[in-house]
């Protein structure tokens, strides 16, 4: 499996406002086109956060444990359309209700994103993707706390949840 380097996704300024278009490939060659993202962290009522083991093949950050849902939107998707459809697509999840947190410019040598964070607390059904994921599992606050620096997570995770819930 492979991502789609054609896919064509929005190009956005810092407040999330499309400002032209651009393909998967052109977005994560270095050219620092700024492209919104969506994240979902779900959480159970015991306070445990589920994260997805990215597969091999991904293009950014293969084999690492990453946010329990992080997709990008497509061309003329809303935030709220495209965190739907990624929690579907990813985990199997279509009754769950997203709180937004905020958004932030995420920029890293290959690419630079506008990240939507969402939170839920969710006690259902998780079936990760066969085709997406390498499975995933729930982790306690402390294995988080105890994995950040290690790398095991994602850069972009170990930041996110430190801002988000580690405050």
């Amino acid at each position: 499996m492979k991502d789609n380097l054609q896919e064509i996704f929005p190009i956005v300024d810092a407040e999330g406002q499309v400002v032209g278009k651009a393909t998967r490939g052109e977005c994560h060659d270095g050219s620092r086109l700024l492209h919104p993202v969506v994240h979902l962290h779900v959480f159970n009522s015991k306070g445990e956060v589920y994260l997805q083991k990215r597969p091999e093949w991904k293009d950014i950050q293969p084999g690492k444990w990453d946010t329990a849902v992080g997709g990008h939107m497509d061309y003329g998707e809303t935030p709220e359309e495209a965190l739907r459809r990624e929690v579907f697509e990813e985990l199997g999840i279509t009754d769950f209700t997203p709180e937004a947190l905020g958004h932030y410019v995420f920029d890293s040598q290959r690419e630079c994103e506008l990240v939507y964070v969402n939170r839920t607390t969710y006690d259902g059904p998780i079936t990760p993707s066969t085709q997406e994921l390498d499975g995933g599992r729930f982790w306690s606050v402390d294995e988080i706390r105890q994995a950040i620096g290690n790398g095991i997570l994602t850069p972009n995770f170990e930041s996110e949840f430190q801002k988000y819930f580690l405050t």
